[in-house]
């Protein structure tokens, strides 16, 4: 049996993600609805260490389902990956009646809330992210938003590459990961695909497969770039130099972090939030809510971090395969 918790702390921490909102209301309404009372803490780890802790009820919560971003604001916090940093975090954690927290964000944030629960501060993470990139999930907190939000400014860009016979190489989110990439390739109809999972750096192979599609008619050429492999306008001039045909650069940037989150996002977000105040009510400790074969479902925090997340390789012949004329 975990020890009584009475008071949970709710923080979204690293980089912010549409549905975060709907996963903060969820803590807070859940925790409440079980007798619990709920704190605040603004800009993740470094309002935790500068103490900017806020009580919250449930009417705080209110009109926040449908907002991008986070009411509670995010930051990076280098001071939290020392070890000071961490025992000061768990120290202000009981200073203020904090018996639990609910981590919102990534894998570097449930690091954070590892050390955390190895200070004897309860922790349960949710995985807010737009790239997809948590291990033990199917389903990320923003990404549904983000990927629709690329999909849609990509339809836009292909009318205008068209009517210019142009090639144009569309740059999209995601360091490390290549599922937006990935998923916009399929859905966008992409001709090329570019995933720092994957991506060789043989410009070649794009500048033949434009010589080919042109010399079948084909009017546009649509590359998606994944921000890990980058370098989109200086590719860009490399094609058009090698080809002949005008070739565009769009970096989409941070408006796929914005804008108001999708249905999916605000349901499984609400989803992942009450389970996560669930499990700290429980007495449970040093977990990640995760979403797999069609149920919400807790992993262990320390099984999670050390999971490989690939490339589903299916769904990339898929996407190469449906790009063939």
């Amino acid at each position: 049996m975990g020890k009584e918790i009475n008071t949970i702390g709710v923080l979204t921490s690293g980089g912010d993600a549409p549905g975060m909102n709907a996963a903060i209301r969820a803590v807070v309404r859940k925790a409440i609805s079980n007798g619990k009372k709920v704190k605040g803490i603004r800009k993740g780890y470094s309002g935790l260490l500068d103490e900017e802790i806020i009580d919250l009820s449930a009417q705080d919560v209110s009109n926040t389902i449908e907002r991008g971003g986070t009411i509670l604001f995010t930051a990076r916090c280098r001071e939290f990956r020392t070890e000071e940093g961490q025992k000061r975090g768990a120290e202000i954690c009981r200073k203020h009646g904090i018996d639990g927290i609910v981590v919102i964000g990534g894998d570097g944030s449930f690091k954070g809330a590892q050390k955390l629960a190895s200070l004897g501060i309860n922790t349960i993470g949710v995985p807010g992210t737009i790239d997809l990139d948590i291990s033990c999930t199917e389903y990320t907190i923003g990404f549904d938003t983000a990927v629709n939000t690329a999909m849609e400014a990509i339809d836009k860009v292909r009318d205008t590459s068209t009517s210019h016979e142009r090639c144009s190489i569309i740059e999209v989110m995601g360091r490390n990961a290549g599922y937006i990439a990935l998923w916009c390739g399929i859905a966008n109809g992409a001709e090329d695909i570019l995933l720092p999972e994957m991506f060789d750096y043989d410009e070649q192979k794009l500048i033949d497969h434009l010589i080919n599609n042109r010399r079948k008619g084909k009017k546009h050429h649509i590359i998606i770039n994944a921000e890990g492999v980058g370098h989109s306008a200086s590719m860009a001039r490399r094609i058009e130099a090698a080809t002949g045909v005008e070739t565009r650069a769009t970096i989409l940037g941070h408006m796929q972090r914005g804008g108001s989150p999708t249905c999916k996002d605000r349901v499984y977000a609400s989803m992942m939030g009450a389970m996560a105040a669930d499990l700290l009510c429980e007495g449970k400790t040093n977990r990640v809510v995760g979403y797999q074969n069609g149920r919400f479902q807790d992993f262990d925090i320390n099984e999670a971090l050390e999971m490989d997340k690939g490339i589903d390789m299916y769904q990339y012949e898929i996407a190469r395969a449906l790009s063939v004329h």
